[in-house]
């Protein structure tokens, strides 16, 4: 019998892990942000607050740029690159305040071995969080 249950319970304690973390993996709803052209810079409404997001160069995976956020009175941004349906591991970036009262950081895409270039920019500020989808050259 113990032969039995002890690999049972094994297999029991990983499917329940593996649905943990599935569950605690999944994105918080975003609202979707129209964003033409993140290099010239995007306004979006914040909490009924103009807010902006801009790029300083077209991205590339593996080559750093930097993410600015203007967005008054926020107390925390935070920043993370995914692709729709493929899982980009672990790229969550925070943002730190400027001297001119913008976020920024040095962020860098990951690399799809695929080739695909849509990528989505899920921006948290203070609990909301926004998709911003943009495109890679």
């Amino acid at each position: 019998m113990r032969r039995i249950l002890v690999p049972l319970l094994l297999a029991v304690a990983l499917v329940a892990i593996a649905v943990a973390g599935y569950w605690l993996k999944r994105p918080a709803d975003a609202m979707a942000v129209n964003c033409a052209d993140p290099l010239a810079g995007c306004t979006f409404s914040h909490r009924g607050a103009a807010a902006s997001v801009r790029f300083s160069v077209r991205p590339t995976a593996l080559e750093a740029f930097e993410l600015n956020v203007l967005a008054a009175g926020a107390n925390r941004i935070s920043a993370k690159f995914q692709m729709v349906g493929m899982d980009m591991g672990f790229n969550r970036y925070d943002l730190r305040p400027t001297a001119d009262g913008a976020w920024a950081a040095k962020v860098t895409l990951p690399v799809c071995v695929s080739g695909r270039r849509d990528w989505i920019l899920y921006l948290e500020l203070d609990g909301s969080r926004y998709a911003i989808p943009f495109s890679t050259r």
